[in-house]
């Protein structure tokens, strides 16, 4: 049995990975503005839904008719593997910063210990609230070796070279999480997994790339890491992992000028994606504009996209 099935909306067939639900496979399409969008905030290449606009006129009878005869071809039970998974249930979780180290000169990874284990699956966001500072938007990820406890949250944080809010957090600092936030968590089966990671946006990508290593290890991977400055490419290790573990297509690229490793592309992240296929699935992580670039590029061919928006 595959790990697909198809959905029609609207007259359009959309595809349905394991553990998505109709919403979830008409978002990743684009068939319908994301929740960001329709709070009023548009990504590139989204728009926003019209408020009031006119509810559709009802069908004829002659269309009624050919839905009632294709009614008894539709399977009457869930198919085995594609049932919807539960949303899981939004839950606080408070702990204290037991490690702070300095990754790279625009990268902090941040280390808290919570009383209770997180329930988040790999690329989940939460809400994240350092005592003292602003709420902050972040995905739990593993350290850069792969280690985590599990009662532990990793944190990749970008930070300003010259100094700010998060060269304030401190060791036995309180924390509180709140999530998950999003739906840009890893799904198991479906065609190649190309992942997209801007700046600090490679800790969620790490977690879903670890993951998707362990579950699905045949499963063909893309991946495509970028920063402004090729100093804050901190990943090497987590990359050198998941080259031993049979990932291949693997790119580095930085925007800025300078001296960079040799392995490093200039320019931005979106000129060196791999050309995207209608079957890939798509998961991006970072900044709104790298995100937007990367869900339009995605469109254009048709492919799922999961986007990962961090602060």
């Amino acid at each position: 049995m595959g790990a697909r099935c198809s959905l029609v909306v609207n007259g359009r067939s959309v595809r349905v990975s394991t553990g998505d639900t109709p919403l979830e496979a008409a978002l990743a399409e684009g068939m319908i503005a994301p929740v960001q969008a329709q709070a009023g905030n548009p990504l590139a290449g989204q728009g926003v839904a019209h408020q009031g606009a006119a509810r559709p006129a009802r069908r004829p009878p002659a269309h009624r008719a050919r839905l009632e005869s294709l009614r008894p071809s539709l399977p009457t039970t869930p198919i085995q593997g594609q049932e919807a998974a539960p949303p899981i249930p939004v839950a606080i979780r408070k702990g204290t910063v037991t490690e702070i180290r300095r990754l790279s000169p625009g990268i902090v990874e941040v280390v808290a210990t919570l009383t209770k284990r997180p329930t988040l699956e790999p690329g989940h966001e939460a809400r994240v609230t350092f005592a003292g500072l602003p709420t902050l938007t972040l995905a739990p990820t593993l350290r850069v070796d792969g280690a985590a406890e599990i009662n532990e949250a990793v944190f990749h944080i970008p930070r300003d070279p010259e100094g700010g809010p998060v060269d304030t957090i401190r060791l036995d600092q309180p924390v509180r999480l709140k999530g998950p936030v999003g739906r840009g968590q890893y799904r198991p089966g479906g065609g190649r997994l190309v992942l997209v990671a801007a700046g600090a946006g490679f800790g969620a990508i790490w977690a879903i790339a670890r993951a998707a290593r362990y579950v699905e290890p045949a499963r063909e991977m893309a991946l495509a890491v970028g920063a402004r400055d090729a100093l804050d490419l901190y990943m090497r290790e987590s990359l050198d992992w998941l080259r031993r573990t049979g990932v291949a297509r693997i790119v580095l690229c930085a925007d800025r000028g300078g001296p960079r490793p040799p392995d490093v592309r200039s320019g931005p992240l979106t000129a060196h994606l791999p050309s995207l296929r209608a079957t890939d699935v798509v998961h991006v992580a970072g900044d709104v504009s790298t995100v937007g670039a990367v869900q339009v590029l995605a469109a254009s061919v048709g492919a799922r996209c999961y986007p990962i928006m961090l602060d």
